[in-house]
């Protein structure tokens, strides 16, 4: 076959190689400048919004805040340059009063949190600082009632004080068994500081 022949046959082929493709592209891409701008995600539908408006920020969360840090029942100013506000004392109904509150470094330098506050036995003292060490005190049942414990004989209170730096503000709680319910105040006592008389809500 002469030369003039191959030459026609291979633009045939050719030409028909270049429709082939053409029409493979227009079938697989029709969506694909949409699925380009949208980084792969299917479009939205008519009417639909998103979960956030547009040039809105995600909300912050809020960061740890003191229960009740608005209400005072009693400050507590000890010598060794901690403060204590107490901001409430609640009964909870399995019979327990929990006390919240502030513990404050007043002073220009770092403090280190003395170990009586701690308390004294073995258990509570396995886990290291805490506020183990303070009680309540009925003077008209005359009872003292010390920090629970839990079923491991850890102290049901803040632990982890140890060092506190100048002008820091630390939350604090500690759950006593509730007095009786003809009981309104107490006094809460902790090692090295004076006591205060506090309401029960």
């Amino acid at each position: 076959m002469s030369n003039r022949y191959w030459t026609a046959v291979r633009r045939a082929a050719a030409g028909a190689g270049a429709v082939t493709l053409a029409v493979l592209l227009s079938a697989c891409g029709g969506d694909g400048g949409g699925d380009a701008d949208n980084g792969g995600k299917e479009p939205e539908k008519a009417g639909s919004t998103s979960s956030m408006p547009s040039g809105q920020d995600k909300p912050e969360e809020a960061g740890p805040t003191t229960p009740g840090a608005s209400q005072t029942l009693a400050t507590i100013d000890g010598s060794n340059g901690f403060q204590i506000v107490i901001h409430s004392a609640v009964r909870d109904q399995g019979g327990f009063l929990t006390v919240t509150g502030t513990l404050k470094n007043t002073t220009g330098k770092m403090l280190v949190a003395p170990s009586n506050w701690n308390g004294q036995e073995l258990n509570v003292k396995r886990t290291g600082p805490s506020l183990a060490g303070a009680t309540l005190v009925d003077k008209v049942d005359k009872k003292r009632y010390y920090v629970l414990r839990d079923t491991e004989g850890y102290p049901l209170t803040t632990t982890g004080i140890s060092a506190v730096k100048a002008g820091e503000s630390i939350s604090v709680f500690a759950q006593f068994p509730a007095p009786p319910a003809t009981t309104a105040q107490v006094d809460f006592q902790l090692p090295l500081m004076p006591p205060a008389t506090i309401e029960i809500s």
